[in-house]
């Protein structure tokens, strides 16, 4: 690959329409340019943060569509497309490659959990990765599949001249540094875990897939360039104000925490798409007064 699989990137929310609950087309594109022009590295389309497990097919189209003339061709555009089926998720793979995905990032199928074997899983990676037409990231996010990739399944795919890297959201740094041992010019750790960011890049993460970075850059930017500098008393005073946004707004309170700290900086969050129930107003303060003790200027 030409460029990096290297910083930070941003796992972007899925914007709908208030009143029919369409895709937002124009608050997405919007968001877009805003987390590009705040420095990511790169964006994350039908992600978790994204609402992926709510969207159909056409609406996981679009929105590559949408996204793909915003990103520079020095940014990563990926594109979340894991399916319970393999079939279907190379499927997927194929259409956001055709719409100019540079990357994808596939979660691992999980509703049969029990015959999710190592040599299951290893046969659905790497035929997903033999079959697509650009590099594909492995995703670990235990807390929504159920499943752990075990760092021997990690290791032997990470030897698959397509499969270019992990995101790893446990924030379990025992993990994290099993996968980082296979990291090497070509398979890339990130982690998806911003409160444990400080030490996943001190292990050797080469960045972040950070909820936490659509809404607070500038704090994880902050976070990445004290870290650059060696200065750990600094880096370590950004880290303990980027944990409270990591635990209470991004793993709690989810999409729809993650969406109402969007509107509170000035971008555009919305409601979630049901099932998921937007914030209640003392949920809503939360969320405020957590980016005020952040440093954080809110514009409504």
């Amino acid at each position: 690959m030409a460029k990096a699989l290297t910083g930070i990137f941003g796992p972007v929310v899925t914007t709908f329409d208030d009143g029919s609950g369409d895709l937002a087309a124009g608050a997405f594109r919007a968001n877009i340019r805003a987390h590009i022009a705040a420095g990511l590295a790169g964006v994350l389309i039908a992600g978790t943060t994204g609402e992926a497990a709510l969207l159909d097919e056409d609406e996981r189209l679009r929105l590559t569509e949408l996204a793909r003339p915003l990103v520079p061709d020095d940014r990563w555009l990926l594109v979340g497309t894991g399916s319970e089926s393999t079939r279907e998720c190379v499927r997927r793979t194929k259409d956001a490659a055709e719409r100019g995905a540079d990357a994808v990032l596939v979660v691992p199928p999980h509703y049969f959990g029990a015959a999710m074997t190592d040599d299951a899983l290893w046969a659905h990676f790497s035929r997903v990765a033999d079959e697509s037409p650009v590099p594909v990231l492995l995703y670990n996010i235990p807390k929504f599949t159920h499943l752990q990739l075990g760092s021997k399944l990690v290791h032997a795919l990470a030897d698959h001249p397509n499969i270019a890297g992990i995101k790893d959201s446990t924030g379990d740094m025992t993990q994290l540094r099993a996968y980082i041992d296979a990291q090497s010019d070509t398979f890339t750790v990130l982690t998806g875990h911003a409160g444990t960011l400080l030490d996943a890049i001190g292990y050797g993460a080469r960045g972040g897939m950070l909820a936490v970075a659509l809404f607070a850059a500038p704090i994880v930017f902050d976070l990445m360039d004290a870290i650059a500098r060696g200065d750990g008393v600094t880096a370590s005073e950004i880290q303990a104000r980027v944990r409270p946004l990591a635990r209470d707004i991004v793993a709690e309170l989810g999409p729809p925490g993650i969406k109402v700290a969007m509107d509170l900086v000035g971008l555009t969050g919305g409601a979630p798409r049901a099932p998921l129930r937007p914030l209640g107003a003392a949920e809503r303060e939360r969320v405020s007064t957590l980016l005020g003790a952040a440093g954080l200027a809110r514009v409504a």
